[in-house]
């Protein structure tokens, strides 16, 4: 059920070795390489080499992102203006945030680095078979879920985004992302510091989604590691993410796969496609459909078996985004959009788990011999 999207075509893959490229595939990239296309690419990478099904997509790399501050000199007036930052004043803050992120939302990138970009996202589309392929451009940054720290959600994602002009702008509008007044406040509150800082941007097809959400290999409420826990709404998933909806809920029992809790809310919001404006925007839901579940029992079942595969693959709970793609037909319509460690709840039971030794079959074992309910 869980296939590796193929490479339609002869695509030119960067070398990795010697001198880092400024843009790669996905495909050419491992969990280790966080440093140079940061957290979101890395684990596209990792997933779709796992034979997981991911959308096809590539990366402006940390080196590409370096070379751009240079070049026009950003670098130096970005620590100019964060010299003498105080985290407390937010009026200061905003004020700052503003002048760095039209700084570099107003600077162009170098002609070969433009060129790179415009034949990925060329070869993207060739691959996907669609001319301007609609892309997702996100943000992923390196110092995304240290230890002691989770900087995932403070840059920023840009959905069904066409064309390369759009490509290129929704790029720096990411870069620039990494300077929210939010984003200096909280690395200033937590000690770290904005010199090597560094951030890649993604550029992925866009699943043209009928549902989407998110998944957890743990129980986000209880750290509860027997159940999988799925969240969705229909259309893309943003407004799950946002927690701009009460989404359905659906507990599933990660032995055997039953469903074992589900909510299906009212959810009179989604984001889809504007046709005639070729952008994401958000829509009222149809009254008659405010209250139909928004995934079959076979989806939330096939959700459950990937995210076990994800888990097992990671060796830890997961966090995962996912759609399925109403173009495409059941079966082989479900996709991984972003797939990251879980941070809460395996933080607090690391130290658990290291004292009693044994695997995460072994908790859900001592569980079901307690007489806790896992089904």
């Amino acid at each position: 059920m869980i296939a590796v999207v193929s490479s339609i075509g002869a695509v030119a893959r960067p070398r990795l070795h010697g001198r880092a490229p400024a843009v790669c595939w996905f495909e050419d990239c491992r969990r280790d390489s966080v440093p140079l296309v940061g957290g979101k690419c890395a684990s596209l990478g990792e997933l779709i080499n796992a034979g997981v099904r991911v959308p096809p997509g590539f990366a402006l790399t940390t080196e590409g992102y370096r070379r751009f501050m240079a070049d026009g000199g950003i670098d130096g007036e970005l620590r100019a203006q964060l010299a003498h930052v105080d985290a407390n004043d937010l009026e200061a803050l905003e004020a700052i945030s503003a002048r760095i992120r039209a700084l570099i939302e107003a600077q162009p990138f170098a002609i070969d680095i433009e060129d790179e970009v415009a034949e990925c996202y060329r070869k993207l589309a060739l691959r996907s078979c669609m001319p301007g392929v609609p892309v997702a451009v996100r943000s992923s940054a390196t110092a995304e879920d240290l230890a002691g720290a989770s900087f995932a959600g403070q840059q920023d994602t840009y959905l069904w985004v066409r064309g390369i002009d759009e490509v290129l702008q929704h790029m720096r509008r990411c870069i620039s992302s990494l300077y929210t007044a939010r984003a200096i406040a909280y690395r200033a509150n937590k000690g770290f510091s904005d010199d090597g800082l560094a951030i890649s941007v993604g550029v992925q097809k866009m699943a043209n989604a009928y549902t989407a959400g998110v998944m957890f290999t743990i129980h986000p409420a209880n750290g509860d590691r027997s159940v999988i826990v799925i969240d969705s709404n229909f259309g893309f998933g943003e407004s799950v993410v946002s927690g701009e909806v009460t989404p359905d809920h659906f507990v599933v029992n990660k032995i055997t796969l039953d469903i074992i809790e589900r909510v299906v809310s009212r959810k009179e919001l989604c984001y889809t496609v504007d046709a005639r404006a070729q952008c994401s925007r958000a829509t009222e839901v149809p009254f008659e459909r405010q209250t139909v579940q928004s995934l079959i029992d076979d989806e939330i079942t096939e959700l459950a078996w990937m995210g076990k595969r994800i888990e097992k693959h990671y060796g830890q709970p997961m966090d995962i985004e996912w759609a399925i793609d109403k173009d495409l037909p059941a079966g082989g319509n479900i996709f991984i959009l972003q797939a990251r460690p879980e941070t809460v709840w395996s933080a607090k039971q690391a130290s658990a788990h290291a004292a009693s030794g044994g695997s995460a079959m072994d908790y859900i074992l001592s569980g079901m011999l307690a007489g806790k309910r896992v089904g």
